[in-house]
């Protein structure tokens, strides 16, 4: 199942947009909001959101299976599931560009190697960093480990605030939501996902 054609992702030399072109583009939309851009605390905000924004969507320039590409064997025959429970989620909607933020747990069944436990952490940094919405961002994150890992399972799970309707639109601030994605042996044996739900709920 692939969700985003990572082969359609450009790097930041093949864009066609120069930073001095976007830079240009924040100057419009300071003076659409009525602020005046000359003034002195704004002269550097558009070379400042460039920088921002580099950062923000960085994951657009990552590749999260090259990050899984390295496996390691010598596990001693070890087949349970594998979880690392809250790993902080910052991303942006892409309906309204408003922060999303939450954390994730990520779970995954290897058939004879492992991945080395920061490389969980990136792989949900990568798709974070990019316009999302929650819900292709747990599928995401899911299909490559199973993918990238050959694993006999993956379940993602991801509980966030979403600041497009927390501090605008219907203003729902104690609001948060949930999503989970299972394949594999999470998928086909309720044993393992109850496993799973009582370890990440702890």
């Amino acid at each position: 199942m692939k969700l985003v054609n990572d082969n359609n992702i450009k790097n930041l030399k093949e864009t066609n947009v120069s930073d001095k072109e976007a830079e240009e583009a924040f100057v419009k939309i300071l003076k659409w909001i009525g602020e005046d851009p000359s003034r002195e605390g704004l002269k550097s905000t558009p070379t400042r959101l460039i920088k921002a924004f580099r950062e923000y969507f960085k994951g657009y320039h990552e590749d999260p299976k090259k990050i899984l590409s390295k496996t390691f064997g010598d596990v001693n025959g070890y087949d349970d599931m594998v979880i690392q429970k809250n790993i902080s989620v910052q991303s942006h909607c892409e309906h309204h560009m408003a922060p999303i933020i939450g954390v994730a747990h990520v779970a995954y069944i290897p058939k004879s190697r492992v991945v080395g436990l920061s490389k969980l952490a990136r792989v949900v940094e990568v798709f974070s960093k990019r316009l999302q919405t929650q819900e292709r961002l747990t599928m995401q994150i899911a299909t490559t480990l199973m993918d990238s890992l050959d694993a006999k399972g993956v379940a993602v799970s991801i509980n966030a605030t979403h600041q497009c309707m927390t501090t605008r639109g219907i203003r729902k601030e104690q609001a948060t939501t949930v999503t989970n994605y299972y394949l594999g042996q999470f998928k086909e044996d309720l044993s393992y996902q109850n496993r799973y739900l009582r370890f990440i709920s702890k």
